[in-house]
């Protein structure tokens, strides 16, 4: 039961939506809403109100599988009814100017409708908070859920662009004076702001919330390769910096890009979550089906 991109997203590819379709979001833990989902509370009870079908994936649990379906198709399909708590999948994605830097927005928006998938395809509530320009003048997608809602959401995650200076911490900070609801905060982001991101992330940790954050960095910004002298240009401030010699401030930058990254890391691991810093030029497959996938973050 997979729908064809060329109905919904530019941003995916088919095989990459079909694959996304079948996958899920885990979570180190289950931080659940008492109200219908698909994941298991443990304390018992079942709903009896019939909502969606997705495809059966190793793991699942077989009292759900639909045998009917089954034994006229010959392919396992889930019944997504029976479990009576929901997971919130609110997904905050950096629409800062620097994003749009070497190709670090294309990659968030596709991670963004990857990861969107799945938690739909699993009946949990996914919203999508853009962050950059002034909170009170950008849209949200709010809390949605099913095969019903991919079009919605994908054609949000298309419309948006990367604009304005907001620093992520106070950004995530402005989201949660709007969202309700435990569960998984996915923030995609450069991380390149000034503030500190070690209270925004106890807010999202207080409010419920496993982070899981991605950082996205363009090739330059990974591996810069640069002599003589230059001007650096802030994309978001427009400020510059005169720097002669620039070669030898290289080893410099790297120690503190590794250090940022390394903070980065500590701070969600800190709060049980989790941290991957990738390229811009990553294939969306690799980081999806062989890093996350390896490293736990989807099944």
């Amino acid at each position: 039961m997979s729908v064809s991109t060329s109905q919904f997203t530019k941003l995916l590819p088919n095989d990459v939506l079909a694959r996304a379709e079948r996958m899920r979001i885990n979570p180190r833990r289950r931080r659940t809403n008492r109200m219908r989902g698909e994941h298991l509370s443990g304390k018992g009870g079942t709903s009896i109100e019939f909502s969606d079908f997705r495809d059966y994936v190793p793991g699942d649990d077989m009292r759900y599988v639909d045998w009917n379906i089954f034994s006229r198709l010959n392919q396992p399909y889930l019944k997504l009814f029976a479990h009576e708590e929901e997971m919130h999948v609110p997904i905050l994605i950096d629409t800062s100017a620097s994003m749009a830097f070497e190709g670090k927005f294309e990659l968030a928006r596709q991670l963004a409708a990857s990861l969107g998938v799945m938690g739909l395809m699993s009946v949990e509530k996914v919203s999508v908070y853009p962050c950059g320009p002034p909170p009170r003048t950008t849209p949200n997608l709010k809390p949605c859920s099913g095969r019903a809602s991919l079009k919605k959401f994908f054609g949000f995650l298309e419309g948006l662009s990367a604009a304005g200076d907001l620093g992520i911490d106070l950004a995530i900070e402005e989201v949660l004076k709007n969202h309700r609801g435990k569960g998984t905060a996915i923030v995609i982001s450069d991380f390149l702001t000034f503030g500190d991101v070690s209270r925004s992330f106890n807010l999202l940790h207080g409010a419920g919330l496993e982070i899981f954050g991605l950082q996205i960095l363009g090739p330059s910004e990974r591996n810069p390769e640069l002599t003589g002298d230059l001007r650096f240009v802030d994309s978001e401030s427009s400020q510059t910096l005169d720097v002669s010699s620039v070669g030898e401030l290289l080893g410099i930058y790297h120690e503190h890009r590794q250090a940022l990254e390394d903070y980065l890391g500590s701070e969600c691991r800190k709060r049980a979550g989790r941290f991957l810093s990738v390229g811009s030029d990553a294939p969306l497959k690799t980081v999806l089906f062989d890093t996350l996938l390896r490293q736990g973050w989807i099944r």
